[in-house]
């Protein structure tokens, strides 16, 4: 991990500010692979992937990691040519005007929020789970969503290589669990021995791999965080692209091999019914059976654990974003303030804090169910949203660089932008389709969370137009705060549209 020197703060007299060079790239795919939760995913989702779609599930999340390694190119090609901390809305203001880029913005808010909080309820739900396996103890899912608030709010309130150290170490153990039951399967041989049928295509192409599919995009739920660690990367132009191709490959590769892993555990013909029988005590089952019960046990704490990664992984990615809005004017400006000593954004962690206790409380208050309603019906607008927000970023990148001059070439900035642009639009599809498998909820319900995604976008045009005509010198500038690096502006136009 990488010690952070007396240069990454600020000299005497200058306003305080983040950390430059605190981050590496391990750093960095640290904050997006816990974000991702694969302990959590694996254990808590790839059972349902297995039952929809077959012992092929393996494959949708090759496939997914694919798509999502297509729409890399293009993006980690954008972070060279736009600086900041907007990310995503300052990529789509470039490309699509500030108009578009004010709805992403806060579509970006709300769609990062409602990954976080929601997974307060997941806290709550997953510590009473582990609390009664380990020693019969019913602990009450509120006190340990309030705990939670509070010990994430600390780790954002502190330096951000603090979070990353601490993510590095929650990370390895989630993930050593799982590569724990990985090889004591293959030491094994399974339950019938080890088969590649999984990948064979009369196993891949069947009616449940659209189903598979949607549960595998949503795996991958915050990987294109990268890039707003920016401002505090070492050398970011070559650390953002190598940490967000890390975080993509390691993701596809590792939940495609583990959810293999639990196929041989129980073999090509039983797995299915298993998981269908005892989703939640699948992967528990086979790592009793193929490492022993202390496993299982650990794998319990472990899942508490990765929850936790997933929330302060979130909950830094926020305040980055709520502290370039601040910067911009959007925001108030009373929360474009950094630690002097920290070097966190302090204030923005503080009222996203706040934000979520206020949420959890309500839910609470109404008698919710933590996971079936806090966790799902928060969790499932915030995912869309960040789908939605990488399908209008892969739409910015060739209008971007059909502005300025460059030297990037065609691949990068045409090809496979528009083809992640194709394939991100049939993944959202895909969710939308099966949305009643990530929520079990009513159409009613179901029709109400696809529809949050519009709804704020069109808020945020509506704060576009306001913006425009009440604060012009803050709509022309949005942004800015994100500096291009100098480019010469082609007959075409200027690299900022006007929207």
């Amino acid at each position: 991990m990488p010690v952070t020197t007396s240069s990454s703060r600020p000299a005497e007299g200058t306003p305080p500010a983040l950390r430059t060079g605190a981050l590496g790239t391990s750093d960095i795919a640290f904050f997006v692979v816990s974000a991702a939760a694969p302990l959590t995913v694996m254990a808590g989702v790839a059972p349902l992937a297995l039952v929809l779609g077959g012992i092929g599930a393996p494959v949708g999340y090759l496939l997914a990691g694919l798509t999502l390694a297509v729409f890399a190119v293009g993006f980690t090609t954008m972070s060279r040519h736009v600086r900041g901390g907007g990310a995503f809305y300052a990529y789509i203001t470039r490309g699509l005007g500030p108009a578009v880029g004010v709805g992403a913005a806060l579509l970006a808010l709300v769609g990062y929020n409602g990954m976080e909080i929601g997974v307060y309820g997941l806290l709550g739900s997953a510590t009473h789970d582990t609390g009664l396996a380990l020693s019969g103890t019913d602990l009450p899912w509120l006190p340990v969503a309030l705990a939670g608030l509070l010990v994430i709010g600390y780790g954002g309130y502190r330096s951000i290589d603090f979070g990353a150290k601490v993510l590095g170490v929650l990370l390895v153990a989630e993930t050593g669990i799982l590569a724990l039951l990985a090889a004591g399967v293959l030491i094994e041989g399974g339950a019938d021995g080890l088969s590649l049928a999984s990948f064979a295509p009369g196993n891949v192409l069947v009616p449940g791999t659209a189903a598979v599919l949607a549960f595998a995009f949503a795996a991958f739920t915050g990987f294109e965080s990268t890039v707003i660690y920016r401002r505090e990367a070492r050398d970011p132009d070559r650390t953002v692209p190598r940490a967000t191709y890390l975080a993509v490959g390691f993701l596809g590769l590792f939940y495609a091999f583990i959810v293999w892993t639990a196929v041989q555990a129980f073999g090509d013909e039983r797995v299915v019914e298993a998981a269908g029988s005892d989703p939640a005590g699948l992967f528990f089952s086979a790592i009793t059976t193929y490492v022993g019960g202390w496993a299982a046990d650990a794998m319990h704490v472990l899942i508490v654990t990765s929850v936790l990664a997933s929330l302060l992984a979130f909950h830094n990615a926020i305040n980055r974003y709520g502290l370039a809005l601040a910067e911009e004017g959007v925001l108030p400006r009373a929360l474009a303030r950094v630690h002097p000593r920290h070097g966190s954004p302090y204030r923005v962690g503080i009222a996203q804090t706040v934000l979520g206790a206020a949420v959890v409380l309500v839910f609470a208050a109404a008698g919710a169910d933590p996971y079936r309603q806090l966790l799902l019906w928060v969790n499932t607008p915030g995912m869309l949203g960040l789908m939605a927000l990488q399908l209008l970023a892969a739409l910015a990148v060739p209008l971007y660089f059909r502005r300025v001059s460059h030297q990037e070439g065609a691949l990068r900035t045409v090809v496979a932008p528009v083809a992640a642009a194709v394939l991100l639009a049939t993944a959202i599809v895909l969710v939308i389709a099966h949305l009643d498998l990530f929520t079990g909820a009513s159409a009613t319900v179901n029709t109400v969370l696809a529809t949050v995604v519009p709804a704020v976008f069109l808020a945020g045009l509506a704060l576009a137009a306001r913006l425009r005509r009440r604060r012009p010198e803050v709509y022309a500038g949005f942004g800015a705060g994100a500096e291009p690096v100098p480019a010469t502006p082609t007959a075409t136009g200027s690299a900022l549209p006007r929207g």
